[in-house]
């Protein structure tokens, strides 16, 4: 299955409020107009550098840390099917992984760690 689009559109989204044509984005910023137009169509994944999505990110005009910044790398780490850099870095995150991704799927999880979990995200 192939995943969503949800970076591409994101980016394309974004650089069509800064009120730019794809053209006039790349040339603004020295990029090829070719690869940033598979990349807003899902045909080249984000890049996995986070050098060089930052320097997308600041060229979208998001301001680093506020919520479309953030936005901007989770939809990245989704499309590559990988987890944020940040919660990989939280042991309590990790340790109950497992019980989100059970959820998603619509498994059956015991109380107990649906409760732990709960009262874990409350407290964040």
């Amino acid at each position: 299955m192939r995943r969503r689009n949800i970076f591409g559109e994101y980016f394309k989204a974004k650089r069509i409020e800064l009120g730019l044509t794809l053209r006039d984005f790349c040339k603004k910023y020295s990029l090829d107009p070719g690869n940033i137009s598979k990349l807003e169509r899902g045909l080249l994944p984000p890049p996995a550098s986070r050098q060089k999505l930052e320097a997308y990110a600041s060229y979208l005009g998001l301001k680093k840390g506020n919520d479309d910044w953030i936005e901007f790398f989770d939809r990245a780490a989704a499309c590559r099917g990988a987890i944020p850099e940040d919660i990989l870095e939280d042991s309590e995150v990790i340790k109950n992984l497992p019980v989100i991704f059970r959820t998603l799927r619509g498994r059956k999880v015991s109380s107990k760690l649906l409760d732990d979990l709960i009262e874990k995200i409350r407290k964040t």
